[in-house]
């Protein structure tokens, strides 16, 4: 490894040149591994019914993008809806395609390039046991992420090597379905701009994978690998604009709300019910 502290910038990412295209990205919802404080990478835990729940409000929000608060997102149905290959990201993304409105299913395929971290001899041990067993290992990791990994899991530097060719994929049908842009036109936003007219793609995946995503797209180092986080059905949008990404949107959780009025409203009931005050 010639860059120990992963302190280098990556290797400029593959944008195609002047692309004019937008990046949805969608994290997948709660599983089971998630509720039981597992750690999961690879393994394939299912979504809870409250995963499916928050998948089908995410593919609500984006089958009707322009619903106020508005999301920067093109008219007309995505591209393509890719996914990690595992299951609950596979179920999430079945949710966003079916969705949509008749006429407009787009198509969807997995892509390994995408599969969320391996954690090796991590995957389906509980957070506690983790951290009696290998607590050198993960505390360098929280640290130090380019340094350390999970035993028989994958490096920073073995993931970034397969995002990079998946995201290449990605953005080369994007610009195949569009025209190239240009940057000269007004690049600053609040001005009542209308949603851009280019094509646009969903990426559902997994908050790691996205990590290293967002630093291929953004040609930062992998030691800045904790900066970026995502909350389960969150969607963050990445604007290409003739080749330049800007974000427009990041970790976007409105949404969800509906879901959490309703479990404020099953609590209170069940307090009303137990006669607890």
């Amino acid at each position: 490894m010639d860059d120990p502290l992963g302190t280098r910038a990556l290797t400029a990412p593959p944008i195609p040149d002047a692309l004019d295209a937008t990046l949805v990205l969608v994290r997948h919802g709660e599983s089971t591994f998630i509720t039981e404080g597992r750690f999961q990478g690879q393994a394939d835990s299912p979504l809870t019914a409250r995963g499916r729940r928050q998948a089908g409000l995410v593919a609500d929000r984006l089958a009707d993008p322009h619903a106020s608060p508005a999301l920067p997102i093109p008219d007309g149905p995505p591209l393509e809806v890719i996914h990690s290959p595992l299951g609950r990201t596979t179920e999430t993304a079945v949710a966003i395609v079916d969705a949509r409105p008749a006429g407009g299913d787009p198509p969807r395929r997995a892509d390994p390039g995408f599969l969320e971290i391996a954690q090796g001899e991590w995957e389906g041990l509980h957070r506690d046991e983790i951290v009696a067993r290998y607590g050198t290992e993960l505390a360098t990791w929280r640290r130090r992420p380019t340094e350390a990994w999970a035993p028989g899991g994958e490096s920073l530097e073995d993931v970034a090597a397969r995002v990079r060719p998946a995201l290449g994929r990605a953005l080369a049908t994007l610009a195949a379905a569009g025209v190239p842009g240009t940057r000269d036109r007004d690049q600053v936003a609040g001005y009542g701009e209308p949603p851009p007219e280019h094509p646009w793609s969903v990426l559902v995946g997994h908050d790691g994978v996205f990590k290293v995503t967002l630093l291929t797209i953004f040609d930062l180092p992998l030691s800045r690998f904790w900066m970026w986080s995502m909350e389960l059905c969150a969607i963050s949008v990445i604007e290409f604009r003739a080749g330049q990404p800007v974000l427009r949107g990041h970790n976007l959780t409105g949404h969800l709300a509906a879901l959490l009025d309703d479990e404020d409203v099953e609590a209170q009931e069940a307090r009303a019910r137990s006669g607890a005050l």
